[in-house]
């Protein structure tokens, strides 16, 4: 087979393809038209509608699911004047910043900002090199 046949055969299997392609689109067309009746719906806004109803209790959509009877999603912490004051008594004794977090029932990153703004955070030590 010479070089110009190769060519000719490629443009032929290039338009098979783009019929093909073309076929199963209209196929997916058809079968998409057919869904709500498929599934005993008498319109389109009646499947849309029990789609998003099936959606909305599946616990999908926005991340992992949440295991049975776990609490809802965590309430964000107020952090008041309290919490501040109370934050810069227990650092200054000494307590752990995992342990302040769990006493005042709210975030690590949290007691770490705090500190932070209340200059409790020693500088890191600059290295030599």
């Amino acid at each position: 087979m010479g070089f110009s046949d190769k060519l000719k055969d490629l443009e032929k299997r290039k338009a098979e393809l783009v019929a093909r392609e073309k076929e199963l689109s209209s196929e997916r067309t058809a079968a998409l038209r057919r869904l709500p009746s498929d599934f005993g719906f008498s319109t389109l806004e009646a499947l849309v509608g029990a789609l998003r109803e099936a959606h909305r209790g599946s616990g999908k959509g926005r991340g992992p699911g949440r295991p049975p009877g776990s609490p809802g999603r965590r309430r964000r912490a107020k952090i008041t004047e309290e919490t501040r004051a109370a934050v810069r008594k227990l650092v200054e004794s000494n307590e752990t910043g995992a342990a302040i977090a769990k006493e005042l029932k709210i975030s690590l990153p949290s007691v770490q900002n705090i500190k932070k703004s209340l200059g409790l955070v020693k500088a890191r030590a600059k290295s030599g090199s």
